[in-house]
């Protein structure tokens, strides 16, 4: 079966045979809300929550707020879908799909790019109906100007993502690439640098680390400390984010300064895990901090590496240090 976005016909990746998942994962994540690109069944995209509220004028991404990204033109992606280093006990996907080797081919950026911007025009056009919807931020919502790179997966196992990066600039995005600091080699070597590039640091020390994150390949925790001082080298903004699990990774504050302190970021995110998704198989709502709880957290790290709190948002439960 075919269907018809901006002109172009596109298969139904659910009968895409050369996919990276299986009928039934494609299946499940296309039920949540995943719209897959492409011939290889890798890359797609699904709106964000706040794209939705900010159409409605019921409020923004906190990344509006701190960085002036525009939710309404925001292009939540990824080309790098089932593939990722990690099975992180916080992540609110569903694990079972997650493979840590890249298998089969893969799609160009640019045809990533071209049927990614048309499948969210496609699952934003119900909002053209809607009375309460702001018209102005529904045309400018058909061409979007950031790129979430961070909706699954590792982007940085997708083999061109150099070249997508670029492609994205080539189109006047900007690109903020979520990255859980694995293939650092990779990272460091990257000719196209994104926007604002996040390095995910979610555990203080390598036991910690080990525990939370479950790293499917040897020797994760030197990787991310080889990212970290990697880090300063960027010439673009970059910024650590830690997602706190209550009971879990929200403790010893100055091993995590020392570890900031070696990366040398222009901003930290401490942001509250949430209870969403296939993480409440493995987690419940007593590992979900409250705002202060973060926010006192978040205090205590920026007073250790010297750093100060210049902005939160208490309904995201997260705190951006400076």
């Amino acid at each position: 079966m075919n269907f018809n976005i901006s002109g172009k016909n596109f298969q139904k990746n659910n009968e895409d045979k050369s996919s990276a998942l299986t009928l039934e994962g494609r299946k499940k994540l296309e039920y949540s809300g995943y719209r897959f690109v492409g011939n290889n069944g890798h890359a797609a995209v699904k709106i964000c929550h706040w794209t939705k509220k900010s159409l409605l004028n019921q409020g923004t991404c906190y990344k509006e707020k701190f960085y002036g990204i525009e939710s309404h033109r925001c292009l939540q992606m990824s080309p790098a879908v089932p593939f990722c280093h990690q099975k992180c006990s916080f992540c609110w996907r569903d694990l079972s799909l997650t493979k840590t080797d890249w298998q089969g081919n893969y799609d160009d950026p640019e045809t990533i790019i071209d049927e990614a911007i048309a499948a969210q025009n496609q699952l934003l056009c119900g909002f053209f109906g809607n009375d309460k919807a702001d018209e102005k931020k529904l045309i400018q919502s058909k061409e979007p100007n950031n790129a979430a790179i961070s909706l699954a997966g590792e982007p940085m196992l997708y083999p061109e993502i150099d070249e997508l990066i670029a492609e994205f600039k080539r189109r006047n995005f900007t690109t903020f690439l979520v990255s859980n600091g694995l293939m650092y080699e990779k990272l460091k070597n990257l000719e196209n640098e994104p926007s604002q590039l996040y390095l995910s640091l979610d555990a203080p020390n390598k036991k910690i680390y080990n525990e939370l994150c479950n790293p499917q390949i040897n020797k994760g925790w030197e990787r991310i400390n080889k990212s970290l001082e990697t880090l300063d080298s960027f010439g673009s903004r970059t910024c650590i984010r830690t997602t706190c699990v209550k009971n879990k990774n929200m403790e010893k504050p100055e091993e995590y300064a020392k570890l900031i302190k070696t990366a040398n970021p222009d901003y930290v995110e401490i942001k509250a895990y949430m209870c969403v998704g296939y993480s409440r198989e493995r987690l419940t709502l007593n590992n979900m901090p409250t705002f202060k709880e973060v926010h006192d957290f978040a205090e205590k790290i920026a007073n250790l590496t010297g750093k100060e709190i210049i902005d939160d948002s208490e309904i995201s439960r997260v705190v951006l240090i400076k």
